[in-house]
């Protein structure tokens, strides 16, 4: 027993002590070059691919904008005189055609001098012209009184059509969509009636009177990334048919039919390096840089493109163009995804 407690007991220590100091120095100065080595990646990031594949593409323009009034139509004199009558005051609801006011010229006529020597003086030649109405509305405006001169061509009056038309901002991507003219639209009212048919759709630059109304309402955009993008100056305008009953300064959403290709070859225009005429995709390739290529472009509805030329069906393109920002919606998920 005294042997165990003298020599073996404290041997057994010993030797325990130095086996663990034995494995200190060894995971301080040798441990860590294994598990080091066992950590290096041994992947590859690869992009994201994605096939020209066939569909259907159906180009509708959709737009923000705003109910505004057609704008009012001039009165206008036509003969050089004096106002000799007021037919109708100012507010007075006038039909196409209608009469406003009289115009009288007189022009003197030369004296006649007889054979004895005696001078008459014949009266004045006296023409009177009627202006009229050259739309049907309201008076808004009479700004001459009986007795005026005028000349031809003044203003003499204003008259407010009943008539409204829906308007909305274009911006440079929403008008080379507009690949064809079209005729018609579609009109959505914020908390109005069902959305009606709207004819005599005309797309133009916008007059600077009618420049506040047509972005007041309207200033956002529909199609994708518009909100963002600065509005050309340029407008999209139809009329409201007469059976609607709208009000200046509403809402509305205006969709344009632009045209549909039925079963054609498509990319997503995240893919594609500009969406008008022509582009460029890059060609995924097994090793090595994507190869850059040229290609035809027809018709988009803002997601994807139509391509006309440069690439065959099963084609594997690059998902995104090189060096473009990524997407918002992907951008927004990569943050919900780091930040929790």
């Amino acid at each position: 027993m005294g042997v165990w407690r003298r020599w073996i007991l404290p041997i057994t220590r010993l030797v325990v002590l130095a086996a663990i100091a034995v494995a200190l120095v060894r995971m301080a100065f040798f441990g860590t070059t294994a598990e080091e080595a066992s950590e290096v990646p041994t992947g590859s990031v690869v992009e994201s691919q994605v096939p020209a594949s066939i569909a259907t593409v159906v180009n509708d323009v959709t737009v923000k904008g705003s109910i505004q009034p057609d704008p009012d139509v001039p009165v206008k004199a036509t003969l050089q005189g004096k106002v000799s009558k007021l037919v109708a005051g100012q507010g007075a609801t006038l039909a196409d055609g209608d009469p406003i006011l009289v115009i009288r010229q007189e022009t003197p006529v030369d004296p006649v001098v007889a054979a004895d020597g005696t001078v008459t003086q014949p009266k004045p030649k006296v023409v009177t012209e009627t202006v009229r109405a050259s739309a049907s509305g309201s008076l808004a405006e009479l700004g001459v009184l009986v007795g005026q001169e005028v000349a031809v061509g003044d203003a003499v009056g204003r008259i407010s059509p009943p008539t409204f038309r829906a308007t909305a901002p274009l911006t440079a991507e929403e008008q080379y969509r507009l690949v064809t003219q079209p005729t018609s639209a579609e009109v959505a009212i914020t908390s109005g009636p069902a959305p009606f048919d709207c004819g005599d759709l005309r797309i133009g630059q916008q007059a600077p009177a009618d420049g506040a109304g047509a972005t007041g309402a309207g200033g956002d955009t529909g199609s994708t990334g518009a909100a963002e993008s600065a509005s050309t100056g340029a407008t999209v305008s139809c009329a409201v048919p007469a059976g609607a009953r709208v009000f200046p300064g509403l809402a509305a959403e205006i969709t344009i039919p632009a045209g549909e290709a039925p079963d054609v070859l498509t990319l997503p225009t995240t893919a594609v390096e500009g969406l008008a005429d022509t582009g460029n995709v890059w060609l995924a390739s097994d090793g090595g840089e994507p190869e850059e290529r040229a290609v035809g472009l027809g018709i988009s509805d803002g997601k994807v493109v139509q391509i006309t030329s440069g690439l065959a069906e099963g084609d594997m393109v690059l998902e995104f163009v090189p060096g473009a920002p990524a997407p918002e919606d992907d951008a927004m998920m990569m943050q919900g995804g780091y930040g929790g």
